[in-house]
């Protein structure tokens, strides 16, 4: 009850009861009690009635969000399961075709078993990739790993099995002008060819005497091979400086080791291209994976199907492979590769093991640098 409605009450008591009885007084404060009490009852049940409509909004919320995390967990779980099984699948099959190819390697005294022996070494190698996004990097490095000695043991094999050229007076000069034809730019003074440079070191996991063909220690001059030369050969580019090479074809492999200031121009690789000891270079190739060893200030235009790896090395910039001339076409079709597919940008840096940051020994090129007139 307000303030001026019992103030008008008592008014109209006091007038109505002169001299106020007590009888009056009493039923008065009553009468002033049960109003106070009927109001304060009222915002009572209003408040009850509040605060009871909001319990369960609570419930119910945090009942959603339990529900919610019940749902995160059950996925991650089975994503995980999945992984598992993958991984499992993965290691049984290239345990299984990783002992068949050294099987046909070890037996390979015809040039039938090779060819065999190549082609599930190419069906390996379409395993890994395909299994990349879900391998850990130390799985993805072993198998890649492996697939490297294969691929050795492969082209040494191939090698033992080409006839040996007879020896003769008659033939040699001969032999020895095709050969500096061969390995020499037009117009350009005669190349030294690959056989008669040293030997590269053997590494574990690297190539030794398979690697015949190529360029090595020139210096400051153009040099090409054409298609029919480079057909499913391994090609080894070392010790040049300020060279532009030109590989227009399909090679096996590709190794560039000991390069500066050098612009190396590739087609399509069957398998793995190695980039060693290099600097200040820059390489456009395709290929099914490619590792990169102490090398620095180096740009790569890529096609990759697997990841690329780099390791030990610093300022290495990636673009998409953007190379192009007459017959890339036939040369991607002989090559196996799936145009299609294409992880330029996804690098794994073995020196590296910060998931939550980025490298910073390898960085995406910026748009704007990877307008290159190539020719």
């Amino acid at each position: 009850m307000s303030g001026q409605s019992q103030d008008a009450l008592v008014g109209g008591l006091s007038q109505g009861a002169p001299g106020g009885s007590k009888a009056g007084e009493r039923k008065l404060e009553v009468k002033m009690e049960t109003a106070s009490c009927s109001a304060a009852a009222a915002n009572g049940a209003v408040g009850s009635q509040r605060d009871r409509s909001l319990v369960p909004e609570r419930l119910q919320r945090r009942e959603q969000e339990r529900q919610l995390e019940v749902e995160r967990r059950k996925q991650k779980r089975q994503n995980q399961e999945v992984e598992e099984e993958k991984s499992d699948f993965f290691a049984a099959a290239f345990a299984r075709e990783r002992a068949a190819v050294e099987e046909l390697l070890e037996g390979g005294e015809s040039m039938e078993r090779l060819e065999e022996a190549a082609a599930r070494l190419q069906g390996l190698q379409k395993l890994v990739n395909d299994s990349v996004l879900f391998l850990a990097a130390y799985d993805l490095r072993q198998g890649q790993e492996a697939l490297t000695r294969l691929q050795t043991t492969l082209a040494e094999r191939r090698q033992e099995l080409q006839p040996k050229k007879r020896f003769a007076f008659k033939t040699r000069r001969k032999d020895a002008a095709s050969a500096a034809k061969v390995d020499s730019a037009p117009g350009a003074p005669a190349a030294e060819g690959i056989l008669a440079s040293p030997p590269p070191l053997k590494e574990e996991g690297g190539i030794g005497s398979s690697w015949v063909f190529g360029f090595s220690n020139v210096e400051s001059q153009v040099l090409e091979k054409r298609a029919e030369e480079l057909h499913q050969r391994d090609v080894l580019l070392t010790e040049l400086s300020k060279c532009t090479v030109r590989l227009y074809g399909n090679p096996n492999t590709l190794r560039l080791a000991k390069a500066r200031s050098c612009t190396v121009l590739c087609g399509p690789v069957s398998t793995s291209v190695f980039l060693e000891d290099c600097s200040d270079c820059v390489l456009a190739v395709a290929c099914q994976q490619l590792r990169v060893h102490t090398t620095r200030d180096t740009r790569i235009f890529l096609q990759v199907t697997s990841r690329a790896i780099v390791e030990d090395c610093s300022g290495i910039q990636f673009a998409p492979y953007t190379w192009s001339y007459p017959g890339i076409d036939k040369d991607f079709e002989g090559s196996g590769l799936d145009r299609s597919k294409n992880n330029w940008n996804d690098v794994d840096d073995f020196n590296w093991l910060a998931r939550d940051m980025a490298s910073p020994n390898w960085s995406i090129l910026p748009e704007e640098e990877r307008m290159v007139q190539w020719d």
